[in-house]
This record gives structure tokens, C-alpha cells and sequence, in this order.
């Protein structure tokens, strides 16, 4: 469930239980949805499997691990930091959640390939130092901590044997490395992996705060053409007055000045971001100034959350937006987002676009990650196509 950092977890999971009947849920507790698709992804589970153990682990058991054990689907209950290690899942204890904030490192990936997956996804950070106050990940993933690039360029020298893309993936990446020797920035991270992994073809970032992207980073995000052009942000907001509620470190301006210099050094460039509708105390003028960040940033990725108070957060004292509200402020934000999405889509019909092919083979992804439909190739090659259409949001090769 949820995010790409617990796509490459659930690698090393997956590789921790060869030939075991069971079933991992690894869960996401980003918004009450999540935690509500968690238990229905369980109870789905348990009915087509009666018989096999199930564990939950992820986000959502880590921070309510014991409503987790009481669901009578449920036959193990296991922690973030747990679930990476061999002995946790060789024990028997029903609960074995730890205090996550304790833990000052990060678990060794074991994942030797992502046998379902076009792309790899490489753990190099994990855990939050900072506290936005909707967020509820901290108490799930912990305080932020690095992997050392040594075992960072091990890792994906091994996995560009067998792929051709890396994605690297982390709770708060651009806060990788004060905790390490030297302070090294996820800006000399990249630079060391492109320089000792001459195999590796492309290289992609996940999420970025935008006000953590030092000089070193915005170029190699405009001139490195191996690392692809493609930016998600973490923007939430387009009003300095909720940005500020938020806890965020950022004004609007910081975000649509980031990105006119990112597209004015690489134009192709795709923008994405994620967006809350309906936080605390938004008015209909602070909403606008969200909805026009569409525009002013040429966002074309957008991940859209209705605001969902999580327990114990300070956001969730705050007072709130009707229900109602935020789903309709939500769905305005995902149709205008769309029809900008659209436009963009419609901009790169007979471009020329590498794509990296993805099961079954006839899709995959160019490097700005507009979707792309093709004739039937191997998957995992890289194949170079001019986009014809565009057909159900997706360009036709």
C-alpha cells in the first residue's frame, strides 16, 4: 500500500520469505483513506486465503499496531523496523512493534532484483525530522536517518544488471545525509552514482521538498541527462497563509520561482506535485490561490488528498473544513488538474520519447512519465518512439 518506499521494502519482505505461504500487507497511513483500504486490503485478503498467515506490518501497524491485532483476519502484527530483518519473521510473538523513533539506522537492502517490475526502487533514506502539522508519517517511519552511498552504489550497480531504470526512494529524500560522516547531500549522493554506475541508463528521484534543492541538485536535475526530466515536489498548498498552518518551510513564491528556473534550464522538464484540499481553516481564497498553482507551477503529475485528520496531529485541532467541502474542493482540484494534464498530453503528439517498456510489454513510461502505449517489445528495454495520440489519458505509439 501507499508509497514507493514501501514498493522497495516490500522487495526485501518478499525476498526475507521465499517459499512461505504467506501473505504481507504492508501497509499506508498517509490518511484515514489509506488506513480504511489497509483493512479492506486485509479482509479481501483473508477471504481468498483462508488458510495462509497473514501479517500486517507497514505504516498504519506501526503506529496502532494493537487495533491491527484485534482484526481476526490478522495473525501477525509486525514493525517498520522489524519487518526488514530475517528474525522477525522467524519469531512468534503476535506483536513485535518497536519504539520507531529509537532507531537511528537504516535496515540493508536484500532485494537482489524486482522481479515484477520494469524499474528498481533503492532505499536510501528514511524518516522525518520535521513535523507538518497533518502529517502522521514520523510516528510511523521515525526520525530522518541515510544509507551510506558505499552501500547505496552496491546496491544499484547490482540491480542495473537487470535494470535499466533506478528510482531512488525516501520518507523525506532531500533530507539525506547530516546523519552520515561528512554531511553528504542527496546532490553528491547522485553525483557519486552516476560516476561508479556507468551501466545504469536512467536514474529517477521521488519526491523533492522543493526548499531543500541546493545549486548542486538543480544541476543535475537540468544537465545530467541520464537522471530524467521528471520533478515530483511536495507543495500541499498554494497559500502562504496555510502553507504557514501546515508548518511548511516554504512560500508559494519559493515554489513557482523553483519551478520557472528548473523549466527555464530543462524546458521538457514535467512537473508534479502533491496537493491537500481542504486543509484547516482554508477559505475559499486560500483554495483559489491551491487551484491557480496548477497553472503557475505547470503541474502536469498531480497527487490530489483531500484533507484527513489524523489523531493526534495539531492539524486535527485546528479548526476544520466541512466533509463535504474538502471532497468537493478535492474533486475541482483533481478536474482541473486533469484538463492541464490533458493539454500537455496533447502538446507531445509527434515527439519523439524513450520509453522504458513495463509489463505485459506493450507500456511503459517516457522520461517526463507520461504513460505511452506501444506494440508488444521486451520488457525492460529502453525503445525510442514518436507519440502518435493521445487515447484515456495516455500517449499512443
Amino acid at each position: 500500500m501507499g508509497c514507493r518506499l514501501n514498493l522497495a521494502e516490500g522487495e526485501t519482505i518478499r525476498a526475507l520469505l521465499t517459499g512461505r505461504d504467506t501473505i504481507v500487507v504492508n501497509s499506508c497511513a498517509v490518511t484515514n483513506e489509506a488506513v480504511k483500504q489497509t483493512r479492506q486490503a486485509i479482509r479481501r485478503a483473508r477471504r481468498e486465503r483462508p488458510d495462509a498467515e497473514l501479517v500486517v506490518t507497514g505504516c498504519a501497524a506501526q503506529i496502532d499496531p494493537a487495533s491491527f491485532a484485534a482484526m481476526p483476519e490478522v495473525n501477525r502484527v509486525i514493525g517498520n523496523a522489524e519487518k526488514l530483518t530475517y528474525s522477525a519473521w522467524t519469531a512468534d510473538a503476535p506483536v513485535l512493534v518497536q519504539d520507531i523513533m529509537a532507531v537511528r539506522e537504516t535496515a540493508p537492502h536484500l532485494a537482489a532484483s524486482f522481479s515484477t517490475h520494469a524499474r528498481a526502487f533503492v532505499e536510501v533514506q528514511n524518516g522525518c525530522d520535521h513535523r507538518c502539522t497533518f502529517c502522521a508519517i514520523p510516528y510511523g517511519r521515525g526520525n530522518s536517518r541515510s544509507v551510506p552511498a558505499g552501500a547505496v552504489i552496491e546496491r544499484i550497480a547490482a540491480l542495473a544488471e537487470n535494470h535499466a531504470e533506478i528510482v531512488l526512494t525516501g520518507v523525506d529524500l532531500t533530507s539525506y545525509g547530516p546523519d552520515l560522516p561528512g554531511a553528504p547531500s542527496l546532490g553528491q549522493l547522485v553525483e557519486r552514482i552516476l560516476t561508479h554506475v556507468p551501466r545504469l541508463r536512467r536514474l529517477r528521484l521521488s519526491s523533492l521538498d522543493g526548499i531543500e534543492i541546493d545549486d548542486r541538485l538543480f544541476a543535475l536535475l537540468t544537465q545530467e541527462t541520464r537522471l530524467q526530466p521528471q520533478v515530483h515536489l511536495s507543495l500541499q498548498a498554494g497559500d502562504d497563509l496555510v502553507l504557514k498552518r501546515m508548518k511548511r518551510r516554504h512560500s508559494r513564491a519559493d515554489s513557482v520561482g523553483l519551478v520557472q528556473r528548473l523549466k527555464a534550464a530543462r524546458p521538457e522538464i514535467a512537473i508534479g506535485a502533491d496537493l491537500i484540499a481542504g486543509f484547516p481553516t482554508e477559505t475559499d481564497a486560500m483554495f483559489a490561490n491551491t487551484l491557480a498553482l496548477l497553472d503557475d507551477c505547470e503541474i502536469v503529475h498531480a497527487h490530489i488528498f483531500p484533507y484527513s485528520p489524523r489523531a493526534a496531529t495539531p492539524a486535527a485541532r485546528m479548526p476544520q473544513v466541512a466533509p463535504a467541502l474538502v471532497k468537493a474542493r478535492a474533486a475541482r482540484l483533481r478536474e482541473a488538474a486533469e484538463t492541464r494534464r490533458s493539454r500537455w498530453l496533447q502538446s507531445l503528439i509527434g515527439s519523439a520519447q524513450q520509453i522504458l517498456v513495463e509489463r505485459p510489454g506493450d507500456r511503459g513510461h517516457a522520461g517526463n512519465f507520461a504513460e505511452v502505449r506501444l506494440a508488444p517489445v521486451q520488457v525492460g528495454d529502453i525503445v525510442t518512439v514518436t507519440i502518435k495520440a493521445v487515447e484515456d489519458g495516455r500517449l499512443i505509439a
